[in-house]
């Protein structure tokens, strides 16, 4: 309202207030005259009048297009109230009145202002009336002037100033010419140089920012600049996978330059992540698509996990190589680009700049340790994205079924690749380490168990003939345990082992920090690495056996001790058995000849067991995590063996109840241990498919070994053969027990210290069982005992003439030497063998002689005089046959037959202390001493005793 009333007092021209008052007058109708009047006469409080202002609605301020009519008949009620209309009306009159009041106090309010800036306005007028007479005088006297001077005297003057500012102007686009010319002929690679030109040239073009043609090339200069900073990104990306120092301190001198040192170094890792995927990505690829074919498979939109299920088994180790070749450029580009900043770092540094100014020395040491310290974290990153490919890789494929040299070789390159990341960043290459675990136990699993079925059928076609070898050999010339190095072998003296040992290890990054790659896959020379451990035919050929022919051609040299008699050969360098002058001549070409240097007595078998175990040894030595499991499948080898000997020829019911203790409780213990963890005895057996799943049957014997003809002192020779095959495998794993404990884990030794106790150490113990046998079939001691039946023991005089049983044991005795001897022929019988078979074959002797003394009904003290006179003779005899001393069970004969001669007393003290007596032989010692000085109350006495020695048996 104030505006449009000002609007109208301009408009009407109203001066005054008397004026105002006439117009507003006139303004209103009558009645609204009255009205105001009315109200303007009323006194109203100005807070009450400013409440009801307030009072009124919104809607009624929001413009001009507001039907306020419209509006309030749309607020009346559907039945309308005449009280409430008049009520409502009168509010809105009261409304209305204050606002017209309110407006005509501001008309009045602001009339002194109004009137001063009418007088301006009025004045304003005057002044633009006298401009305009001005104006008119100017442009009058402008015409005269132009009339008085000429338009060629003002031409020369714009055409001077005018040439002054093209003067100016050529300068300046003689500059501006050498800015497009500079940055049109930008150096390529030059970084550093292309970068000082650009910022040279936004520097200049900053003095000519207000031509137009400036500020497009200043617009071309910065994208100049990012182009060049995108290029410089390409060429931070080459260096991940061949590094050049030169390139590398462009690209380095360039980000400097542009004070983005820092952003250089997040980019670099990220380029040596995305080399990393690349490189194995696109190796791997690229052995798929060859061995696929022409197949459709679209094998470039694969992932990288899935690619690496499509390596088939003849291009997993080239591939393999090929990309453990491609990492080790990679992290080795990432060693030499640390080594870089290393050696950076000790010099002075390069001027750093951010495009404006050289930045300070405490931002660029700043820079240089952000740089530092982002090398060291990316180290930790860097091989863990290498473990990761590699560990996809790996995982990819079966490798159960690959040959055993291949998968060594992988395990191999594994290994290669785990000492890398040690050198790389002290990783212990646990994710490596889990994934080779992984395919390694299920490699092994599967390998094992082939080699023990193979192993079984080895045995079951054994025909355990000598398998001749060099006298001095040993395992360390096999193949398989080439890696233990010539130093752990037992025949090179400590001084050649000191010589021997290698120098130190040269760290493979600086080995190879010029150039060549330690995955290069070298073909080793096989002439150089074939073993020469077999002898020929059994006999050295050379200038050594020679003289051992020579030697043993004359025994003029041989001690006298020597030609007395034989026992069986010895096992040191000097005899120290007896043998005869005819046992040395017989055996000169078969024995001492063949095996002067004691070769060691193997079978196939044993040596490709050994070789297994070399095998074995080689992959628990490439991977440490799995050595209990590869160390427990070796003990397996050795219990199968073992159990396999035994079974074949130490299982007899009859001769292991003898009572003789053939069998210690320990190989007993280990005996049944084998077989209920490693045999599966029948195929109906209890116990669950996967428990039966890790036992083998029992080995048979093969049908070609006969164990029954005495001819051949029932299978002697092969006997021996596989008995001290067992010893001298036992011996093998003696040797290595410190290897082996070396790289058990701690929590596992018992284990192995078990084995070794329990197993190994038990393998000697089969030699008596196994020649037992040998022993009770070779001599026939049952004629003995019929020869002693009929001796007549009840003489009344002193005899001085042994009886006829003597003579015929100590023939069989000879006869047995001679069997012995023609068996040394074609197997050589260690002494620890010959002095078994002997021992065996006095106890047995010793006690046929004792149950023979058993036998006899009745004795006088002559007889017993007699039965010394026996048994001395015999022993006279037998020590001229075997050096064995004492002879065994010698006590267990003298004893039983001093004993007739035993007070009451003194014999019931005899019957409790000696129980390796039999009942029988008891019994009848005290039936036979009665009559003489044992009465029948004295002899139910002692039987009594022996009664009650007996009952804690039955």
């Amino acid at each position: 309202y104030l505006g449009m009333l000002l609007d109208l007092t301009r408009k009407h021209c109203i001066n005054s207030k008397e004026q105002l008052s006439s117009w507003l007058t006139s303004f209103f109708s009558p009645l609204q005259q009255e009205e105001l009047r009315e109200l303007r006469e009323q006194p109203v409080d100005p807070q009450a009048e400013q409440e009801i202002i307030n009072s009124i609605e919104e809607v009624y301020f929001s413009g001009d297009s507001f039907d306020m009519v419209r509006h309030e008949l749309e607020k009346l009620p559907p039945e309308l109230n005449l009280q409430e209309l008049e009520e409502y009306r009168d509010k809105l009159k009261r409304q209305q009145a204050a606002v017209s009041k309110k407006v005509a106090d501001l008309i009045l309010e602001k009339q002194p202002s109004y009137v001063k800036e009418l007088e301006r306005v009025t004045s304003l007028q005057t002044n633009l009336q006298l401009a305009a007479v001005i104006c008119t005088n100017a442009r009058r006297c402008l015409s005269f002037a132009k009339e008085g001077f000429t338009e060629a005297s003002l031409g020369l003057l714009a055409n001077q100033r005018r040439r002054q500012l093209l003067t100016g102007l050529l300068k300046s686009l003689r500059t501006i010419k050498t800015l497009v010319t500079t940055w049109l002929s930008l150096p390529e690679e030059d970084y550093p140089g292309a970068i000082q030109l650009c910022l040279e040239c936004q520097k200049a073009a900053s003095t000519f920012k207000h031509y137009s043609c400036i500020s497009e090339l200043n617009s071309k200069l910065q994208d100049t600049l990012e182009q060049i900073e995108e290029q410089l990104d390409v060429a931070l990306s080459k260096t991940c996978k061949h590094f050049d120092v030169a390139h590398y301190n462009k690209v380095q001198l360039a980000y400097s330059l542009l004070g983005k040192t820092q952003t250089a170094m997040d980019q670099l890792h990220m380029h040596f992540t995305q080399a990393i995927h690349n490189t194995v990505f696109q190796v791997v690829l690229g052995y798929v698509e060859l061995c696929a074919g022409n197949a459709d498979t679209k094998f470039q939109k694969m992932q990288y996990k899935d690619l690496c299920t499509h390596i088939t088994p003849d291009s997993y180790i080239p591939c393999l190589t090929d990309l453990c070749k491609a990492l080790w450029e990679v992290m080795l580009s990432y060693h030499r680009t640390m080594q870089w900043h290393e050696d950076h770092d000790n010099e002075e540094g390069v001027p750093v700049t951010d495009g404006n100014g050289t930045l300070g020395a405490d931002e660029s040491v700043f820079d240089r340790s952000y740089v530092k310290k982002k090398l060291e974290h990316g180290l930790t990153r860097i091989w863990q994205d290498v473990q990761l490919k590699v560990k996809a890789y790996l995982l990819g494929t079966d490798m159960s079924n690959f040959k055993y040299d291949d998968f060594i070789f992988v395990l191999d390159i594994i290994s290669r690749l785990m000492q890398v990341g040690e050198e790389f960043c002290s990783s212990r290459s646990e994710v490596l380490q889990e994934s080779v675990k992984k395919q390694s136990v299920n490699y092994f699993k599967n390998y094992h168990r082939t080699r023990l079925e193979e192993l079984r059928m080895f045995l079951e076609n054994e025909t355990w003939e000598l398998c001749p070898v060099k006298s001095n050999f040993n395992i360390m010339q096999l193949h398989e345990f080439k890696f233990m190095g010539q130093s752990r072998s037992p025949s090179v003296s400590p001084s050649r082992q000191a010589s021997a040992a290698n120098p130190a290890e040269v760290p493979l990054f600086k080995q190879y920090y010029q150039g060549g790659n330690p995955f290069e896959m070298h073909i080793d020379n096989k002439e150089e690495e074939t073993e020469d451990v077999l002898a020929s035919n059994g006999y050295e050929s050379d200038e050594l056996d020679k003289s051992i022919y020579q030697d043993y051609d004359s025994d003029s040299d041989v001690p006298e001790e020597l030609k007395r008699d034989y026992v069986d050969e010895q096992t040191g360098d000097v005899p120290v058995k007896s043998v005869s002058r005819e046992t040395i001549r017989s055996r000169k070409k078969s024995d001492y000849g063949l095996n002067k240097l004691n070769a060691p007595i193997l079978t196939n078998t044993t040596l490709n067991v050994i070789r297994l175990v070399g095998k074995y040894m080689q992959m628990m030595n490439i991977l440490k995590p799995i050595a209990f499991d590869v160390i427990h499948c070796m003990s397996q080898l050795f219990d199968y063996y073992l159990y396999a000997v035994y079974t074949f020829f130490g299982r007899n019911d009859m001769y292991e109840s003898s009572g003789l203790g053939l069998i210690s409780s320990r190989l007993r213990t280990t005996l049944n241990r084998i077989q209920e963890s490693l045999i599966d005895m029948s195929a109906g057996a209890h116990g669950t498919s996967e428990e039966r799943k890790e036992k083998v049957p029992s080995p048979h014997l093969s049908q070609l070994v006969v164990l029954t003809a005495s001819g051949t002192l029932y299978g002697l020779a092969e006997r021996v053969v596989a008995t001290e095959s067992l010893v001298f495998l036992a011996e093998q794993f003696e040797f290595l027990q410190s290897h082996l404990d070396t790289v058990m884990p701690a929590a596992k030794k018992p284990f192995l210290q078990q084995f070794y106790s329990q197993t190994v150490s038990t393998a000697s113990e089969l030699r008596k069982p196994i020649y037992w046998i040998v022993a009770a079939k070779a001599i026939d001691y049952e004629q003995m005992l019929l020869l002693m039946t009929g001796v007549k023991w009840d003489i009344k005089e002193i005899m001085s003439q042994h009886n006829i049983y003597v003579d015929v044991l100590l023939k069989e005795f000879e006869q047995f030497n001679k069997r012995l001897g023609d068996v040394s022929k074609h197997v050589r019988i260690p002494l620890p063998v010959a002095n078994v078979l002997w021992e065996h074959c006095i106890r047995l002797a010793n006690r046929t002689l004792v149950e023979g003394y058993a036998n006899v009904k009745k004795c006088s003290n002559e007889g017993r005089a007699l039965m010394q006179l026996d048994f001395q003779q015999f022993l006279m005899k037998l020590e001229k046959l075997t050096d064995i001393r004492p002879i065994p069970d010698k006590e267990f004969v003298e004893t039983y037959i001093k004993a007739y001669y035993l007070t009451e007393n003194d014999m019931e003290q005899f019957i409790k202390n000696h129980r390796e007596y039999s009942m029988k032989q008891l019994t009848n010692l005290v039936n036979v001493c009665l009559g003489s000085h044992i009465n029948k109350k004295a002899r139910q006495k002692l039987l009594a005793a022996i009664d009650d020695i007996d009952r804690p048996k039955r």
